[in-house]
């Protein structure tokens, strides 16, 4: 009888607590997802992604054809303005502008003996002993070789600059980004100048562009900080600031995007051409201000009787769990970021735990949420 007594005892026991458990209670912290309200931050960004970009970058080509007779830099190296960086075998130009000083050089003779029959024959003419048409004739033969002159002259100029021209120099101070040509290539610039050198100038400053979604260009202006990342240093920041935001749109499937461009210091050089930033534009910083999760401003009780839940209320409410109760609690609000929102007034205390949301109910807590199981 005792053991009889003991078993009937243990099982009103086990009853009791099911009882309890499968009870409706708006107020069990296992039904909700909590999070304390806090003092801190609260920072208001516009997120986006961009290209690193040198600030000056030019593509130095040629403007004569000819093969590539000798490269005198690579990929990486350091270069002055001025600065050999390949030569185009220059023996076809050469030899044009033999050619050419040959053409200046007959042109002259040819200017000099106009000039001497123009003299005799101003000398006949004086004395009555030509006409006024072999005078006019003698003048236009010596304005025709000036004139040749002048054209061969321009010739050999012409020939000398693209003579010079085999000679590749660097325009500017810089870094060379890309090599596309080496010793006994051809090269053709007989259509467009093609690209043998890419140049950027000074690493240490560089910059990243942008493409921000129209709904939030409108609040960005120059001088804005910015913070961003790059996947190769995870863990690290870097700061810039807006320099420009360019008004030309670029649309994509009905996206309209526009390109912001940020300056960024890259004084160490980690910061690489082409590298992917993720930036964050910071727009206004709230500091020791009462925060909590912007999640919590769309929570709304689901369950009919409880308080708080028969209407929409006309401003921000959240709801605190307090004594095992929801308790609705309205706020004002002030900054917001994608976390957190910036609480400005209302009946809210750092530690209040705000309800996130309503978890899912265990499947064996429906009913009574108690069952005996044969053994």
């Amino acid at each position: 009888m005792k053991r009889l007594a003991l078993a009937l005892l243990a099982l009103a026991a086990i009853a009791l607590i099911a009882h309890l458990w499968a009870r409706p209670d708006n107020g069990a912290p296992g039904r909700y997802r909590t999070q304390p309200a806090e003092v801190g931050e609260v920072v208001q960004a516009v997120t986006a992604n961009g290209t690193l970009n040198p600030v000056t970058l030019v593509q130095v080509g040629t403007q004569v054809s000819g093969t590539v007779y000798r490269v005198h830099v690579d990929f990486n190296d350091p270069v002055r303005a001025g600065q050999v960086l390949a030569e185009l075998d220059p023996a076809l130009l050469e030899a044009a502008l033999k050619q050419s000083e040959a053409n200046l050089q007959n042109a002259q003779a040819s200017l000099e003996l106009a000039r001497s029959n123009l003299r005799r024959t101003m000398g006949l003419f004086e004395r009555k002993l030509t006409s006024d048409a072999e005078r006019d004739a003698a003048e236009e033969r010596l304005q025709v070789a000036e004139a040749e002159v002048r054209i061969a002259e321009a010739q050999v100029e012409r020939d000398r600059t693209n003579r010079r021209y085999t000679v590749i120099r660097s325009p500017i101070d810089g870094v060379v980004l890309n090599r596309s040509v080496n010793v006994g290539q051809t090269v053709a610039a007989s259509f467009q100048t093609p690209t043998l050198f890419v140049i950027a100038q000074d690493l240490r400053q560089v910059q990243i562009d942008t493409s921000v979604a129209e709904a939030d260009v409108g609040r960005l202006v120059p001088a804005h900080p910015v913070t961003f990342t790059v996947d190769a240093y995870p863990g690290r920041e870097y700061q810039g600031r807006i320099r420009q935001v360019r008004l030309n749109p670029s649309v994509q499937q009905n996206v309209v995007t526009y390109n912001v461009v940020v300056d960024a210091e890259n004084e160490d050089g980690s910061l690489l051409p082409g590298m992917t930033a993720h930036v964050a534009i910071t727009l206004a910083r709230r500091e020791g201000v009462l925060r909590v999760p912007t999640a919590a401003l769309s929570f709304r009780p689901k369950a009919v009787g409880e308080e708080g839940a028969e209407r929409r209320p006309p401003g921000p409410r959240i709801y605190v769990l307090e004594r095992e109760r929801l308790r609705p609690v309205e706020v004002q609000t002030g900054l917001t970021d994608t976390s957190y929102t910036e609480v400005t007034g209302g009946d809210l205390r750092p530690g209040d735990l705000v309800v996130l949301r309503e978890l899912t109910p265990r499947p064996d807590a429906q009913g009574s949420g108690f069952r005996f199981r044969m053994m």
